[in-house]
């Protein structure tokens, strides 16, 4: 089969990461999670010691990204991979409010997103991958087959996101998880480096009134006539 590059877009907690693992897994892709991989950055960042002012320890940052290796591992029991930090498994410890809280601006570091987009690059020379973000169709993968934005209402993505942190066992308040969303909005759209906005040939989904079956099912046949699309123009 013709493989092709899906580039998926879109705000926080739009369930990007979900759509794209279970895509990837039908399609028999590569799924890269790349917000993880900002995340990842973030963690490391924090157990430094850093943010404690922000503009002042962005420097030390940046001085130590050469110290950052991350990895993504396949993991055969979830059916997905899981990103290392050093060789350490942190796909837990990365989806902690705390780091939800640093990530968008560690994102709008220069040195940071030329780091990460360049391993993101490399890890879709040979197509047939799914990843997801904040830029991938704008920056990562301009020329990607397939781009998707996703969206919802911020309360919707919010009660997403309160929901999943109380099952992890975390003790948060649905107003701090809904001033965390819109915070994130407002950072990632206004950010000088590579800011989130829809590519022009995107596709745009809003999924704030639908299941995550329903959901998948719509974005798989369509991805499937993409697909068909692309092989017919290669011939």
């Amino acid at each position: 089969m013709e493989k092709i590059t899906i580039a998926i877009d879109g705000y926080s907690s739009t369930g990007k990461s979900t759509l794209a693992k279970q895509l990837a897994k039908a399609l028999g892709y590569v799924y890269v999670d790349s917000g993880a991989m900002y995340r990842a950055v973030t963690l490391f960042a924090l157990r430094n010691g850093w943010f404690g002012n922000v503009e002042e320890d962005i420097p030390a940052l940046i001085q130590a990204l050469p110290e950052v290796e991350l990895e993504f591992r396949y993991n055969d029991s979830l059916g997905f991979s899981e990103i290392f930090l050093n060789g350490e498994n942190v796909e837990k410890q990365i989806r902690t409010l705390e780091v939800s809280g640093y990530v968008s601006p560690v994102s709008a570091i220069p040195e940071v997103r030329h780091k990460l987009v360049a391993i993101q690059q490399k890890m879709g020379e040979n197509k047939g991958v799914v990843m997801d973000g904040r830029d991938i169709g704008t920056v990562v993968f301009p020329n990607a087959e397939l781009k998707l934005f996703m969206t919802a209402s911020p309360e919707i993505r919010a009660q997403r996101r309160y929901k999943e942190l109380l099952e992890r066992g975390e003790e948060v308040r649905f107003e701090d998880v809904l001033a965390n969303v819109r915070e994130r909005d407002y950072l990632d759209s206004h950010r000088e480096i590579s800011p989130l906005k829809k590519a022009e040939d995107a596709v745009e989904f809003d999924n704030g009134d639908m299941g995550l079956e329903e959901q998948f099912e719509r974005i798989h046949d369509y991805s499937l006539r993409v697909i068909a699309a692309s092989k017919e123009k290669g011939r």
